[in-house]
């Protein structure tokens, strides 16, 4: 099968936006292309056709290709639950909660055999498969047991792209550092370098560009501009590096940053939006007066409900509404807004009953099977001038 692998220096370096783009502009030239990765963690997940969760940028890059969304593309979903656990998702479906060590001890072969199955399907059925890798390829204390990087380069023989940020300096050493700590094969793998978010004049990197190709023997094959776009981040760590964004005097809207936020990128749209200001309210700030406050999903709700009333901000947000405030609630988010949560089976690591935020006449009972659907909504608000998207 064809491939090529995308790996990154550092996490955040820009794996998945570069994949994204490669999947759009492989596509346009013709090419049935398929994003994956083998292994994902992250609390931003979609919801597939058939009712399988995958990494919500793995469905992003289906999307940039052309093509539906499908669990073959993100074969191992984590979905990290707090005190060092996480929820493990294989091929789409939830198959246990576990701790680091013990993942790979339960989850490593058929993770591995998951991997293998997929890229065979995926294969089969488009003409090349656009592969992202996780993190770093160079973590040699965790090498042995990758499921995301070289492994699977070398596996389908791939030709690797590197990808480093600028942004954070060191950009140099992040990328000979790598190489230097990569095997003879995998480094032999690596076919060129991106260098990602460089800011100012293009023509003072030329030195270093010529140095790093005579170092490395690697061509450097692009530089991509710092662009503050909202593309999708996988994780919440994201929050903390966005440039805020001028406020407005037209409508802000507080999102309660819970401490097992999931699913924060579907507030993206209305980040994007000039009139509105969207701000990420930590549990011990202050509130404020916003137009709304959103309750966002969370992959431990009622762990997030527990830190909610420890640090007052459930009193704030009860204050908020009953003075006439705006609440909204998605997915966890709307659970704590209920009379009562129930884990009689502590799925979440919380057994037991809870009362809720009262906000709604509402109760959830959380129970270890989960059904996963997709919606569809037609919205009657007249849509004027919306532009023609491609």
């Amino acid at each position: 099968m064809k491939a090529i692998m995308v790996v990154g220096t550092t996490s955040h370096a820009g794996k998945s936006f570069l994949t994204t783009a490669l999947c759009r502009l492989l596509s346009r030239k013709g090419w049935r292309v398929a994003p994956f990765k083998g292994q994902n963690m992250a609390l931003n997940a979609y919801v597939t056709s058939s009712g399988g969760e995958i990494g919500h940028a793995q469905a992003v890059q289906a999307w940039a290709a052309g093509v539906v969304p499908r669990v073959e593309m993100n074969p191992i979903l984590l979905k990290p639950q707090g005190d060092q656990t996480s929820q493990v998702i294989l091929k789409g479906r939830a198959v246990g909660h576990v701790g680091a060590a013990d993942y790979y001890e339960q989850f490593f072969e058929p993770g591995w055999q998951a991997i293998q199955e997929s890229l065979k399907r995926l294969g089969e059925e488009f003409d090349l498969v656009v592969c992202e890798g996780a993190g770093s390829p160079a973590e040699v204390n965790l090498k042995h047991r990758d499921l995301t990087n070289m492994r699977i380069a070398k596996h389908l023989n791939a030709p690797t792209i590197l990808i480093a940020d600028i942004d954070r300096g060191g950009v140099f050493a992040h990328i000979v550092g790598t190489l230097e700590l990569l095997e003879p094969e995998e480094r032999a793998l690596v076919k060129g370098i991106v260098i990602n978010k460089f800011r100012g004049q293009r023509s003072l990197l030329q030195s270093g560009i010529e140095w790093l190709e005579e170092r490395t023997g690697i061509p450097v094959i692009g530089v991509i501009p710092w662009m503050d776009t909202a593309f999708p981040a996988e994780d919440s760590l994201s929050l903390m590096e966005r440039t805020p964004k001028p406020s407005t005097n037209d409508v802000t809207i507080a999102v309660i940053r819970l401490p097992r936020i999931s699913n924060f990128t579907d507030f993206d749209p209305l980040d994007s939006e000039p009139s509105v200001t969207v701000r990420y309210v930590g549990l011990k700030d202050s509130l404020g007066y916003p137009d709304a406050v959103i309750l966002p999903g969370s992959k431990a709700a009622i762990a997030d409900l527990i830190a909610l009333e420890r640090t007052g901000m459930g009193d704030a947000i009860r204050d908020y509404a009953a003075a006439g405030g705006t609440v909204l609630g998605v997915c966890g988010g709307f659970q704590i807004m209920g009379r009562m949560l129930a884990d009689p089976e502590g799925v979440e690591g919380h057994e037991g009953r809870y009362k809720g935020l009262g906000l709604l006449p509402l109760k959830t009972v959380i129970t270890g099977k989960k059904i996963a659907r997709q919606r569809l909504a037609t919205s009657k608000h007249p849509q004027v001038g919306l532009p023609d998207v491609g």
